[in-house]
């Protein structure tokens, strides 16, 4: 399976069967190898249409739009405009949070590694006009801080937005238009709908949602979020061999290969480029996200074969993207609804295998599962052992609250609480046993969402106690 030929054939004999497996309606998969981009689509766009999937129709990219607003900024890095380590202020002067020490002090690189502080699961709906990313950093005046600048990763959306305004004040455009005319337009991409009014041009994927009752998927009930976060990734849609063009610009960027733009440009340099995948930070293990983080880029090995991308989740649509740029292998796939996740790891874990000899990084399974003893991570501790007290407690920001417990056998649980505003983007209450994993982290018993959830507890205070409850977004304490 190592040319475009055999990668087109490999799909088009297997995606079909996999999407059915995993509860998939529709799946889009675009694979560049050898410099050509195979692609292969299956599926419904829409059960309730029965429009059938093709190559040419887009999906939701979700937050893998963070790493072309990350891109936005880097170009503007490369034109002398804008200093990694200038305070966001500097550019942003009216920006503010409740801390007014951490709003003089928050930098562009706090953002594009997700640093900042910044309570990141904002979700305001500041409405449809051109001004709605300005006033939704309007509205972080009130957001809380939830630790100091630079001291955590904390995954933030909101974080994402502020970087989105800062390229709408520098091009003196929305930031739509600035990612049309700034990346769009130069790499030739026809697809690229920053918003509905784009999408509906094309044939287009529904999310969909588990409708509570064992059936199939059905169609979201409404096709995306607000406009104020698109700069983190609300709304931007388009093909997967578009989004893989995209993924072969930046691995040229970064080789210093010639470039892929129409206007015969690189989107970025091979400084900026190489930046964006190299480490800034380390993440606590946790499931669904890499080992590390760059200025945009999701890092999931950084040792031996490379492995960067990004992930999105829209409503009822999943997207993922992983770059192998030693063996310049790229694999997107979209999906709209079912186990995302779980479609994932069989369509590009074997893709990864094959053309690059090195696969996704092991998902974490809890120790003593004997459907999973064989992927079980080594580094797992005994889980009768660990003094588990100090995860104990509740901890809260303004969109849910997370309480962990012991019952008086032992077993601990793990309560979700979402604020009204978070359930009406589709989260709900839940209870979830978890398990002791590794050091100073529980594993959930059962898999939920093509996943076993992983918590990190960070920071001890001198009671023993956790500071942050961790699942890729830092939570702190509240009792």
């Amino acid at each position: 399976m190592q040319s475009p030929h055999a990668v087109g054939e490999h799909l088009r004999s297997t995606l079909g069967s996999l999407i059915e497996t995993h509860g998939v309606p529709a799946a889009s998969v675009a694979v560049l190898v050898d410099g050509e981009i195979v692609t292969h689509a299956a599926g419904l766009l829409s059960t309730a249409t029965r429009i059938e999937a093709t190559t040419d129709a887009v999906f939701q990219i979700g937050s893998i739009t963070k790493v072309w607003t990350a891109t936005l900024v880097m170009q503007l890095v490369d034109e002398g405009l804008v200093d990694l380590d200038e305070p966001v202020r500097t550019y942003l002067p009216e920006f503010a949070l409740a801390d007014e020490a951490a709003s003089a002090a928050i930098t562009v690189r706090h953002l594009l590694s997700h640093r900042s502080g910044i309570e990141g699961d904002i979700f305001t709906d500041t409405g449809r006009g051109d001004d709605a990313v300005e006033k939704y950093v309007a509205l972080l005046a009130e957001a809380a801080q939830i630790f100091e600048p630079g001291a955590l990763f904390s995954y933030s959306n909101a974080g994402y937005v502020v970087l989105g305004r800062l390229v709408e004040r520098l091009r003196d455009t929305t930031w739509e238009q600035a990612l049309l005319t700034h990346l769009a337009t130069p790499l030739g991409l026809r697809s690229v709908s920053p918003s509905p009014y784009e999408a509906i041009l094309h044939r287009v994927a529904v999310g969909h949602v588990d409708a509570g009752d064992g059936g199939e998927p059905q169609p979201a009930p409404f096709w995306a979020m607000a406009r104020s976060n698109e700069p983190a990734g609300s709304m931007l849609a388009m093909t997967a061999e578009d989004l893989a063009v995209f993924a072969r610009a930046h691995l040229r960027a970064a080789a210093g290969a010639p470039p892929a733009s129409e206007d015969g440009r690189p989107i970025v340099s091979q400084a900026a480029a190489t930046a964006m995948r190299t480490t800034e930070v380390r993440l606590p293990r946790v499931a669904g996200m890499g080992a590390a983080w760059g200025l945009g880029w999701e890092i999931d090995r950084d040792e031996g074969t490379v492995l960067f991308g990004h992930d999105g989740n829209t409503v009822g649509q999943s997207s993922f993207l992983r770059i192998a740029p030693e063996a310049g292998v790229a694999v997107v796939l979209l999906t709209n609804g079912g186990d995302g996740a779980g479609l994932f790891r069989d369509v590009v874990d074997p893709l990864l295998r094959e053309l690059t000899g090195a696969g996704l990084p092991e998902a974490p399974v809890p120790a003593g599962d004997a459907a999973d003893a064989a992927a079980s991570d080594p580094t797992a501790s005994d889980p009768t052992v660990p003094d588990v007290s100090g995860y104990l407690g509740v901890y809260a920001n303004s969109t849910v609250e997370m309480e962990v417990s012991q019952d008086a056998e032992g077993r601990l649980w793990l309560e979700q609480r979402p604020t009204p505003e978070l359930r009406a983007l589709g989260a709900e209450p839940s209870t979830d046993e978890f398990m002791p994993y590794g050091d100073a982290s529980l594993i959930a018993r059962e898999r939920k969402d093509g996943m076993h959830l992983v918590l990190a507890f960070l920071d001890p205070a001198d009671d023993g106690r956790a500071s942050y409850i961790h699942f890729g977004r830092a939570v702190p304490r509240s009792r």
